[in-house]
């Protein structure tokens, strides 16, 4: 391996350990340990006016869409 490709490998490895660092302390964690990180709750987002209108737009959309879906559903079953 010639020293080009080696401070090359070298720097891969960096860059690869600095974007996967919290990836790699998850990897090195026991079973329960995992569990208790994965359980804990995460705090909710602070949003934007807007934003928020915008998801609870979309719930509304969702929630029609699917009665029309059941209804014809139901309606095609006759």
């Amino acid at each position: 391996m010639s020293e080009v490709d080696h401070n090359a490998a070298i720097t891969e490895k960096d860059l690869q350990r600095h974007e996967r660092f919290e990836d790699e302390l998850i990897m090195d964690l026991e079973r329960d340990q995992f569990v208790a990180e994965t359980s804990r709750p995460v705090p909710p987002a602070l949003l934007s006016t807007r934003a928020t209108a915008g998801l609870w737009a979309l719930r509304a959309f969702v929630v029609l869409v699917s009665v029309m879906v059941v209804y014809t559903f139901f309606y095609e079953l006759h």
